[in-house]
């Protein structure tokens, strides 16, 4: 049997939900104790503070990037398959986090901002690895950002075609390499 939630998890799980549906500034330590069903003094145990709890956050997220980049890098259709097929994906612990990541930059925190810039440069070195353009790996980086947008305003599947997207790319490769010769 799976053992349930420490407190520190269980926390960092509603500082998430608070910040996704509510905000920055409804993430509160008394709101996020309340959330996680746990005491203010058990949440101040694992984080002293916001700040601490925000850091926290930071690096549960860079963990999950380090396990999305190694994911992306030993998929078997590739760097460029993968970041494409999981932009709009919303299953996973990762989505949300990456959001409630994102609010906190947008608030102002720069160890967010730099985390959501680590993963950027990640998925665009793994990228730019595959495809030996580092032009064509930024807009690959880019048209995977615009389906993460819209799938995060539709929260689920867009009903974008990978196969296609993926030959579009592949015929900009084609036709870059073609101008350089």
């Amino acid at each position: 049997m799976a053992r349930p939630p420490t407190a520190r998890a269980k926390a960092l799980s509603a500082f998430t939900q608070i910040l996704v549906t509510s905000g920055e500034r409804a993430a509160t330590l008394d709101a996020v104790a309340k959330a996680a069903g746990i005491s203010k003094g058990g949440l101040l145990y694992h984080f002293g503070s916001k700040e601490e709890l925000n850091e926290g956050l930071v690096a549960h997220l860079r963990e999950l990037i380090r396990a999305d980049i190694e994911r992306m890098n030993t998929d078997p259709e590739g760097a460029v398959a993968y970041l494409l097929r999981t932009s709009a994906a919303f299953e996973s612990d990762f989505e949300n986090v990456y959001i409630a990541v994102a609010a906190l930059a947008q608030s102002g925190d720069t160890q967010a901002a730099e985390v959501l810039q680590e993963a950027d440069d990640a998925w665009f070195k793994s990228v730019a690895t595959e495809v030996k353009d580092d032009a064509v790996a930024r807009a690959v980086v880019l048209l995977s950002d615009g389906i993460y947008a819209h799938a995060a305003v539709q929260r689920g599947p867009t009903g974008h075609d990978v196969d296609e997207l993926q030959e579009l790319i592949k015929q900009l490769l084609a036709t870059r390499k073609q101008q350089e010769q």
